[in-house]
């Protein structure tokens, strides 16, 4: 199995990282310092960052499926994933590569909401989404856009907070909208989730909420 994943040297990328190498996976990582990588040397490395269409193609360029665990860094107007998913899916649509599973959010749609009590929706959407987290929010909802008007086949997993704990090895997941009181995640359980996605038909076309 060979697999290109962007964002590789963020807190999400370095388990997916991790996990594909323990697979067995051969991987190709697009990294912008490859210096500070901790597995350099386990990797197939391209210099360059997602921005970069030639760059973005050499990552994608004979791989069985991509993984992005690509967005932003802060909580400003960074626009990192309205620029790099159109390169992405036309980099996989050329290369003739058809999976990609990507990191999203849950704020990534209107009805992600719809299953909480009404205080919690409230908030959430007019403290947090709304205001606190208005541009990661709105750079989410472009990447859902992106992969929904491409014709790969594509899975968005979308986590609510992310957390630096201990997997539990157990989740809910919906796909229709966050489930029920569901407010955080780790890190890991995410990466696994994404992980168990690279051969799974059953999300192929959705975003799918993940939640303890």
């Amino acid at each position: 199995m060979k697999v290109a994943i962007f964002g590789a040297s963020g807190a999400m990328g370095l388990l997916l990282t991790e996990r594909c190498l323990a697979a067995g996976y051969e991987v190709r990582a697009l990294l912008r310092t490859p210096a500070t990588f901790p597995f350099r040397d386990q990797v197939r490395v391209v210099e360059g960052n997602a921005f970069d269409p030639d760059a973005v193609r050499q990552t994608v360029a004979g791989a069985d499926v991509v993984l992005s665990a690509l967005g932003a860094r802060s909580l400003g107007k960074e626009d990192v994933l309205e620029r790099a998913v159109p390169l992405i899916v036309t980099a996989m649509r050329e290369a003739g590569v058809q999976r990609i599973v990507a990191l999203g959010s849950a704020g990534a749609e209107d009805r992600s909401l719809d299953k909480q009590p009404a205080w919690r929706r409230w908030f959430v959407q007019k403290i947090v989404y709304n205001t606190f987290l208005k541009w990661p929010v709105a750079s989410q909802r472009a990447q859902l856009e992106a992969l929904s008007a491409s014709t790969l086949d594509w899975t968005m997993a979308m986590p609510p907070m992310l957390l630096n704990r201990p997997r539990r090895g157990s989740y809910r997941i919906d796909g229709e909208a966050l489930p029920r009181h569901g407010s955080r995640i780790s890190r890991g359980d995410v990466a696994e989730f994404m992980m168990g996605q690279i051969g799974d038909p059953r999300w192929v076309g959705k975003g799918v909420y993940i939640a303890w």
